[in-house]
């Protein structure tokens, strides 16, 4: 099931945004709570299994599906806001984000070879100050 802990569903959101992009639906978007969870926990081991089965079990298949089927598409991934181990709660910090354009077959800012993280994001000089105006950014690329 959809639980919203590290144990949700995984393979279950992907396999139903696949479905509704390649039934016609021009947006679809997936939310996990997972990661934020295990902050607020002060569990970082589970936060860090968190995001790495994102990357596996929703990146990946959501990429390796839409590489398949042919269709140009775009990925945006970020968190909703920063919860810090240290702290266990929200933070105002700038969130990282990665935008992808199979079209392009590169990212927003992030360089080959790098990881997806706070500091690599930084390291790019992008800042988006109001948070609001990031979907439009995804949509005109």
């Amino acid at each position: 099931g959809i639980t919203g802990t590290i144990n949700t569903n995984l393979d279950g959101k992907a396999k139903m945004a696949v479905n509704e992009v390649l039934s016609g639906k021009d947006f679809v978007y997936v939310h996990i709570e997972a990661p934020d969870e295990c902050s607020h926990q002060g569990n970082i081991e589970d936060k860090i299994r968190a995001i790495e089965m994102i990357d596996e079990k929703i990146v990946g298949h959501i990429e390796a599906a839409m590489n398949k089927s042919g269709e140009d598409y775009k990925l945006m991934i970020l968190p909703d806001h920063p919860t810090p181990i240290s702290l266990r709660t929200h933070t105002a910090e700038p969130v990282p984000f990665l935008i992808f354009d199979s079209r392009k077959k590169k990212s927003s800012g992030i360089k080959s070879g790098k990881g997806f993280n706070e500091r690599t994001a930084a390291s790019t000089g992008i800042m988006i100050e109001k948070g609001h105006t990031l979907i439009d950014r995804f949509f005109q690329e």
